[in-house]
């Protein structure tokens, strides 16, 4: 067998001449495991993990020209995740759109559809035609929720250097389109400096709850003159909302650096409301609100009392008005 079959990229049975290789050896490998089936007639390296971003990879080797890959398969290929965790549970189809008026496509393990894409809104990675940053950006942003919506747009914002101009111009193309809506209205609210999700979540809460939109990141000094990055803060009213995912602040280090840093920020001043995983549910939500509101009505108890709308961007209740 030739040295270089297995190839460490996708493949197909009608690639097999290409490396003088044959279908029973094929199958030998699959039986094995060297070799395994990540799409339907899609073969990868056995070591590959059966990821979104993986999954992209393998649907270029079958793809036809006039398909290109899109939103959170688009994403994936750019870097960001926007996948629920559960989601993974179950490796979810590889989201494709047709353009130039093509059928969408059926192939299995595929969820296709047809879209107006421009040639400028169209790259390639690794062999697979995608769309750009910015044109994923605001295509999750019109789909999705809001709170993932934010989330999408503040982490593109930061991994490429997106600007709200940019954003602003590429609405232009989202004319009556579903969701353009809250695509229009989420721009002006995202940010180029969030370092994850969660934050951009926390964010968009508090906004939408009535309060100050808050600064995704402000500088603090402290009494040993030390500067720390505090985030989700208002930095007059020294209140601030910050997330700790499990992946920075679970060990004990991690635990006993940040309550070395919280005790200083509470010595110059500060009242920081940390959020954990669980205060991403709506119990969760509904008492890291309460800290933050008994915060305002400490510092800024004119601000305490919370806007109105006459159409609230949430579903949920809100539990003050100010009219």
């Amino acid at each position: 067998m030739p040295s270089s079959f297995p190839p460490d990229r996708p493949f197909t049975a009608a690639d097999l001449p290409s490396y003088d290789a044959t279908r029973q050896q094929l199958r030998g490998l699959l039986q094995c495991g060297v070799v395994k089936q990540l799409l339907f007639g899609v073969y990868v390296p056995g070591t590959w993990a059966d990821t979104p971003t993986n999954r992209a990879r393998a649907a270029a080797a079958v793809l036809p020209d006039h398909c290109v890959l899109v939103d959170r398969t688009a994403a994936s290929l750019h870097g960001i995740d926007v996948f629920d965790y559960a989601e993974l549970d179950v490796p979810p189809d590889v989201e494709v759109a047709s353009i130039d008026g093509a059928t969408a496509t059926r192939r299995s393990g595929f969820l296709g559809g047809k879209r107006d894409l421009l040639a400028d809104e169209i790259m390639t990675i690794e062999g697979a035609r995608v769309t750009t940053p910015i044109r994923t950006a605001c295509d999750i942003a019109c789909l999705r929720g809001r709170r993932r919506a934010i989330g999408v747009l503040d982490a593109f914002r930061a991994r490429f250097g997106i600007t709200e101009s940019e954003l602003s111009f590429m609405l232009r193309r989202f004319g009556g389109r579903r969701g353009v809506t809250q695509l229009r209205e989420l721009i002006p609210l995202s940010r180029p400096d969030v370092d994850s999700q969660p934050e951009s979540w926390i964010r968009i809460d508090i906004n939408d709850e009535g309060f100050p939109m808050p600064e995704s990141q402000v500088w603090v000094w402290l009494p040993d003159g030390r500067q720390v990055r505090v985030e989700n803060a208002f930095e007059h009213l020294r209140i601030a909302v910050e997330y700790d995912g499990e992946a920075h602040h679970s060990s004990e280090a991690d635990r006993n650096h940040d309550r070395v840093r919280r005790d200083a920020l509470a010595d110059a001043g500060w009242i920081i409301i940390v959020v954990r995983r669980e205060g991403l549910t709506d119990l969760g939500r509904n008492q890291w609100l309460a800290e933050l509101e008994a915060a305002f009505v400490d510092r800024a108890p004119h601000l305490a009392t919370k806007r109105a709308y006459a159409r609230s961007p949430l579903t949920r209740p809100r539990r003050h008005r100010r009219r």
